[in-house]
C-alpha cells in the first residue's frame, strides 16, 4: 500500500496537505512508481539548517532535503523530503510569486531526486529542470523553475 505522511511543525506557511499530495502522486505516477512510503515534512530553518550541516556539512538552511530510503532498483520506493518553508518564503517574495508555487516546485524537486534524478552535472540538471517544468504544468503550477 502506498503511503505519503505530511508533517509541518511550523506556523510560518500554511500547508495544504491535500495539495502536497496530488503533487507528489502526480510525479510518482509519471516515474512509474506505483508502490512507494513517503514522508514529507516543511520545518524553520534552525531545523532544516541543523540537518544540511549534519548530513551535508553545509553550513546554512537549504530548500530541500531529499533522503531515500530503499536502494536504486527497489519494488517500494521509500524516502524523506525535508522542505524548508522559510527559504521557499523569502524565495518567492524575492522573485515575486507565490510561496505554495515555490513550495510545490521543492516537492516536485526532492521527489525526482528519490526517484533516481541528480543535478550534479549540466546534462542531469537540464534533465531534472525539464522534468520539473513538466509536473509543474501537469500539476496547472505556474513554471517558476528558472
Amino acid at each position: 500500500m502506498s503511503k505519503i505522511s505530511i508533517h509541518s511543525p511550523q506556523e510560518t506557511v500554511p500547508i495544504d496537505r491535500g495539495r502536497v499530495r496530488d503533487i507528489a502522486r502526480a510525479v510518482l505516477e509519471g516515474e512509474g512508481v506505483n508502490d512507494y512510503e513517503l514522508s514529507v515534512a516543511f520545518v524553520d530553518n534552525p531545523t532544516i539548517h541543523r540537518l544540511n550541516k549534519q548530513y551535508l556539512d553545509h553550513d546554512e538552511p537549504t530548500d530541500v532535503l531529499s533522503f531515500p530510503y530503499s536502494g536504486a532498483g527497489a519494488k517500494k520506493l521509500e524516502g524523506e523530503l525535508v522542505i524548508g518553508v522559510e527559504v521557499a518564503k523569502a524565495e518567492a517574495d524575492e522573485r515575486g510569486h507565490d510561496v505554495q508555487a515555490e513550495l510545490a516546485l521543492y516537492v516536485i524537486h526532492g521527489l525526482l531526486h528519490l526517484c533516481g534524478y541528480d543535478d550534479k552535472s549540466p546534462g542531469a540538471e537540464k534533465e531534472m529542470r525539464e522534468q520539473e517544468r513538466y509536473y509543474l504544468q501537469k500539476c496547472a503550477i505556474p513554471d517558476i523553475s528558472d
